[in-house]
Formats: structure tokens, sequence, C-alpha cells
């Protein structure tokens, strides 16, 4: 057996593995726990009641986080002519068409978000194969294909994010740094767990929340109390 660190032995005698916790509590354990040399995120994991094999059971939405998301987000915007403007005084990072398509398709990656003004997405398509497995394929849904780019700019800057069920059936999410006050990091899991609630399918049976639980980057996952989140 693996010898423990002296940060394991503090969590492990810090953190009851059989227990479920309310969120303030929860937040206050991961706070309180020794944590390595950066800003971890604090991230939720979600199983959900439903079967991702039928389309009309897909769980996937958007949500602007109260406190932010504590992340510097790289955005890039593909779009032409005086489009372009509008997304560079937004503070997007990269701005352009046919050029940064190219420069996609030979594989750089250095960005964290894709947005895209709809006269682009026939060429945008064409990076499917490459946006898609990562989860930055511009999608109407998700309002990251639009003509007010300024807008979907400064809401990606400002703590958008987005949640998609997994082939499991699983959601994670991450809601702020560890860094943050302990009532930010609550209230914004409060709004990621009211946002998936509401985006239950109509068609799903039973207990649509099955499983959450909070933790950090590296740290151990506290299970939530299901009963006090008000899930059903």
């Amino acid at each position: 057996m693996a010898k423990l660190t002296k940060r394991q032995k503090e969590i492990k005698k810090t953190v009851d593995v059989e227990k479920t916790y309310i969120i303030k509590e929860a937040v206050a354990i991961l706070k309180k726990i020794p944590h390595p040399k950066f800003d971890e995120t604090v991230e939720l994991a979600f199983n959900l009641g439903v079967d991702p094999k039928q389309s009309d059971q897909m769980v996937r939405g958007t949500m602007m986080l109260p406190n932010g998301s504590g992340k510097k987000v790289r955005v890039l915007v593909l779009c032409k002519g005086e489009a372009a403007n509008q997304a560079k005084e937004a503070g997007a990072e990269y701005v352009g068409g046919d050029d940064l398509i190219a420069k996609i398709s030979s594989g750089w990656m250095d960005f964290d978000v894709v947005i895209s003004s709809p006269d682009m997405m026939r060429d945008v398509g064409k990076l499917g194969k490459v946006l898609g497995p990562r989860g930055l394929m511009p999608n109407p849904k998700t309002g990251s294909v639009t003509t007010d780019l300024g807008r979907a700019v400064k809401e990606a800057k400002a703590g958008k994010i987005e949640f998609k069920l997994d082939k499991q059936g699983n959601i994670n999410v991450g809601v702020g740094k560890i860094s943050f006050e302990e009532k930010a990091i609550c209230e914004n899991i409060d709004t990621v767990v009211n946002a998936i609630n509401k985006s239950r399918p109509q068609t799903a049976k039973g207990r649509f929340i099955k499983n959450v639980s909070v933790s950090t980057t590296m740290g151990p996952g506290l299970r939530l109390d299901l009963a006090k989140l008000g899930t059903t």
C-alpha cells in the first residue's frame, strides 16, 4: 500500500467519505483542508437519471456564474468584415476568418471559447471533428453562434459556462476557484444546481439528479445531501 503524504493524512482526518454534506458545510471543509501550490478549481460532478443514448434526454445548457469562474478565458471569434471590430472591442483575444480556421485545422488550440457569426458557420462546420470532441464547437443553442458578438465575448469573459451530459450520464462543471470567499462558491454552486434542475427533460423518469459531489482539482469529493438541494 502506498504511503500517505502529510497532506493526504490531513484530508483523511477532516473528510468523512461516508457522509453527505450541505453545500455550506462541504465548501467550508474544502477551504480548510491543505492545498497544493496553485489555485485549485472547485468542481461539481453530477450523475443524472437519464439515458444519454436517447436524443430527447440530452441535458445541455449555459449559465452565468454570479461570481465568475476565476478562470482567464481566451476567446476566439470567427467572423468577417465590420463584425471583427465589435469582437476586438469586447476583448476577444483572437479574431479572424479563413486564416484562423486553417490554423485550427493544423492543430492550433490555444483558446478556451469559440464564438462565430452565423455567416461563418458553413466554413466553421469543417472544424467539427476538431472542436466537437473538445466541446468547443459553436452552437446557436448555447449562444456561441450569434450576430451580437460583443455581448457573447463579454459574457464568456464574465463567467458564462456551458454544461453538457456525457455518454455515461454525467456532467462535470467548474464553479470557481478555492481562493474565492466561501459565500461566492456557495452562490455559484446554487446557480449551477438550479440550472441543471431546470434542464430536466420531459421524458426523464424518477429521480433526475441521482448523485452530486463537490471537490477541488486535487482534493477529495464530498457528496452533497440531495434532500437539502431540493432535488427530486
